[in-house]
């Protein structure tokens, strides 16, 4: 485990860090997700102008807000959603995602994120 030498950054630092990779990281994918199979669906409320980017950052940031409030109180209903090591202040922000990325479950999260947007994107270009 890479530690960085500098000392503790700030709570909202740390905070804020830890809020961004999860919306990031694991917020974004679920939501992309959904915006994708609505649109193979063939539901036109989300498609055009700006309407599935809208959905999609909002989920991410009320979705990353609940897991960021709520994720520390109740680990075991959160655990899918909450990572601590995002929230660790000894990491620098590249070590959080290092420390994450090489957890089997994560690695099993991306990889699983990863096919379904691929095999989504694939469904939704083909249909038009």
């Amino acid at each position: 485990m890479a530690v960085t030498a500098a000392a503790r950054k700030s709570r909202l630092q740390n905070l804020l860090e830890g809020f961004a990779l999860t919306a990031i990281f694991q917020s974004f994918p679920t939501f992309a997700t959904a915006a994708l199979m609505l649109k193979l669906a063939g539901n036109q409320d989300l498609v055009g102008d700006a309407g599935v980017a809208v959905f999609v950052i909002g989920a991410s940031l009320v979705h990353a807000l609940l897991a960021v409030l709520l994720g520390p109180k109740l680990p075991d209903q959160f655990r899918t959603i909450y990572e601590p090591k995002f929230f660790d202040g000894h990491l620098s922000l590249s070590d959080k995602i290092t420390e994450w990325r090489t957890q089997p479950a994560a690695s099993l999260q991306l990889l699983t994120i990863m096919l379904m947007l691929s095999v989504l994107a694939v469904a939704v270009a083909s249909v038009g």
